[in-house]
């Protein structure tokens, strides 16, 4: 009986029971985990609740559906660019904003939100359009705003350029290739889509 006792308390000790913003850290966690290896279609809250280690009921204590639950663990994990790149040149700027978003898509959440994007259907994407909108696309366009208006400072860019369909453009691009060709950028065609694109949208008229 002392032999079980003493067996029985590290178990405990190394399992302790997590709650409030702990639980749901690692509730989030396991989503996104399991996004990234099984995808949208093959995610299930038993299988997250086994990954947290945590019962099923504390799943739908928090969150009432699978779309619930995923969209939180989206918009909780994304990562952001926080500032505009400033390299002096918006060749350079706009070529290493869309590196860091590419980055941004590659990282685990990044890939539980191109499972959700590929995967999805209609009426399922409708319910994450304010997470890829607000988590991605408004952020990325903020950063090209800034990029062309320095540009526009420093005579690189016309004044008319900075304009909604001018920063739409690349999340735009980039999201479609993801959503509709179900491939992604590499290095040259990064380079390739500015030079090629956005820079004759962007340059003064008569250059």
């Amino acid at each position: 009986m002392v032999t079980s006792r003493w067996a029985a308390e590290p178990a405990r000790a190394s399992s302790p029971r997590r709650r409030g913003a702990v639980l749901e850290r690692a509730i989030l966690d396991a989503t996104l985990e399991q996004l990234g290896e099984v995808g949208w279609k093959g995610l299930t809250m038993e299988g997250v609740a086994a990954g947290a280690q945590t019962g099923k009921a504390a799943l739908y204590r928090r969150w009432p559906s699978k779309t619930d639950l995923v969209a939180d663990a989206l918009r909780s994990g994304l990562p952001r660019v926080e500032t505009a790149p400033d390299l002096g040149s918006v060749r350079e700027d706009l070529l290493t904003l869309c590196l860091q978003v590419r980055r941004i898509m590659f990282s685990a959440p990044g890939a539980a939100l191109r499972a959700v994007i590929h995967e999805c259907d209609q009426m399922q994407a409708e319910r994450f359009q304010d997470v890829i909108v607000g988590g991605v696309v408004k952020p990325t366009v903020g950063l090209l705003r800034e990029v062309v208006v320095r540009g526009i400072e420093r005579g690189e860019v016309r004044p008319d350029a900075a304009n909604g369909y001018v920063f739409d453009a690349i999340p735009a691009m980039m999201m479609y290739r993801s959503k509709v060709c179900a491939s992604e950028w590499s290095d040259q065609e990064l380079e390739e889509m500015i030079d090629q694109l956005m820079l004759p949208l962007l340059r003064p008229h008569g250059r």
